[in-house]
């Protein structure tokens, strides 16, 4: 024996040392668990890195940061800029994944340091870095996923009230508020397009343009139908009401590529602004709205201050939907790209957002939930987007109680 008693409240690690209680586990318990957890994202981290290809990143970064060197860098602003941005776009991910490999080594150094000094007060702040590590390590893995090959586009997004009337309208202002959030957070620049409001309050429609690296590849999976159930605040006797707005999301394309479109084919429509815009564009008919007849597709813009402005943007918001369905059609995937187009209605959404009689967001695809209502309408919406994308790199499996909620 060593000579001293060990007292009844006390556990030992194995070596005789008394181990502190905490909610009737030993620190080292804990410490341990915590250590036999992190050790399961060894080889996780180690694919990201390869999947990555960080080797290559670093070379395309001492080539780019030679370029910019040039004296005549600046001479074609326009490839300038794209220079500019991939360079960025490069350094940011190389600099995630050393903070993710940095973050993991000390990690363990913290769990070690609690294992000598047998510190209970430590392991709350092991367990918030855990919880912070395997969050971006997540995040980054469903990043690596990002090989479409739109996924690094600019995106347009477009919300359009379904059933429900007055209902929807509002719930079309909440899903555009939980969009330019979430963008906001991202760091994209966000374009509004075209906004129609709704009769009594909120949205009809509205079209925006998010811009940033990978802003179509995360978008793509909020594409479908959203579904809100709640205690009305337009109905005097309280009752529950659901409401559905549809999302149509598509990568914007570049200059390069062409869609031959028929004159003959076109209907070209021009009415004033509704939103904001000042005097000009609200006293002057320089909205567009233009129908391509053979296949329904009607686009719409109306944030330019000149008709014609507005008309190139929506001509070319026109060639990237007739692209992208002539891309379907070649493929004979109907989903691949931009995702199947429902019914705004009943059966078919891909989200249900429940507020009452309790609180639940849901995503019918994927089986992911979450009860953390209020932080998703602020545009907390990062986890449904991983999780989209491990459900698809899986491919699309039928998730079993995925439409469970009512």
């Amino acid at each position: 024996m060593n000579g001293w008693i060990r007292p009844w409240n006390f556990e030992t690690d194995g070596n005789d040392r008394p181990a502190e209680r905490i909610g009737g586990r030993s620190t080292v318990v804990e410490l341990d668990n915590m250590k036999y957890k992190l050790s399961g994202y060894e080889k996780p981290l180690q694919e990201v890195k390869e999947s990555l290809d960080l080797e290559n990143k670093k070379k395309r970064i001492i080539e780019l940061d030679r370029m910019m060197e040039e004296p005549d860098f600046w001479g074609n602003p326009e490839e300038s800029t794209k220079v500019v941005r991939e360079n960025k776009s490069l350094k940011d991910m190389v600099e995630r994944y050393r903070k993710l490999e940095s973050a993991f080594g000390d990690l363990g150094d913290m769990i070690e340091l609690g294992n000598e000094e047998g510190d209970a007060e430590l392991i709350p702040e092991i367990q918030s870095m855990l919880d912070e590590f395997v969050h971006e390590l997540e995040t980054l893995k469903a990043e690596t996923l990002l090989t479409g090959e739109y996924d690094a586009n600019n995106a347009i997004l477009r919300l359009n009230a379904g059933a429900g009337g007055t209902e929807s309208s509002d719930w079309c202002s909440m899903l555009y508020r939980m969009y330019t959030r979430w963008a906001e957070r991202q760091g994209y620049a966000i374009e509004v397009l075209d906004y129609l409001d709704g009769d009594v309050a909120g949205i009809k429609s509205v079209t925006i343009q998010i811009n940033g690296e990978n802003a179509y590849g995360k978008l793509r999976s909020e594409h479908g139908v959203h579904r809100l159930v709640r205690i009305s605040p337009f109905n005097a006797a309280g009752k529950r009401q659901t409401s559905f707005v549809s999302c149509d999301v598509m990568p914007e394309l570049s200059n390069d590529i062409h869609v031959d479109i028929n004159p003959d084919d076109l209907r070209i429509d021009t009415y004033r602004s509704s939103g904001a815009g000042g005097q000009h564009i609200n006293k002057t008919s320089s909205a567009i709205r233009i129908t391509h007849l053979p296949t329904g597709i009607v686009v719409t813009c109306q944030n330019e201050r000149s008709q014609f402005q507005n008309k190139d943007k929506a001509m070319q918001m026109l060639e990237a939907k007739l692209y992208m369905l002539e891309q379907q059609q070649r493929a004979d995937k109907a989903d691949e790209i931009r995702g199947a187009v429902k019914e705004i209605g009943w059966g078919n959404q891909i989200r249900s957002y429940v507020l009452q009689p309790y609180t639940m967001v849901k995503d019918h695809r994927t089986g992911f939930s979450t009860g953390a209502v209020d932080a998703v309408l602020d545009g907390d919406i990062d986890d449904f987007m991983t999780a989209y994308l491990t459900w698809q790199s899986l491919g699309c499996p039928d998730m079993k109680g995925a439409d469970t909620a009512d």
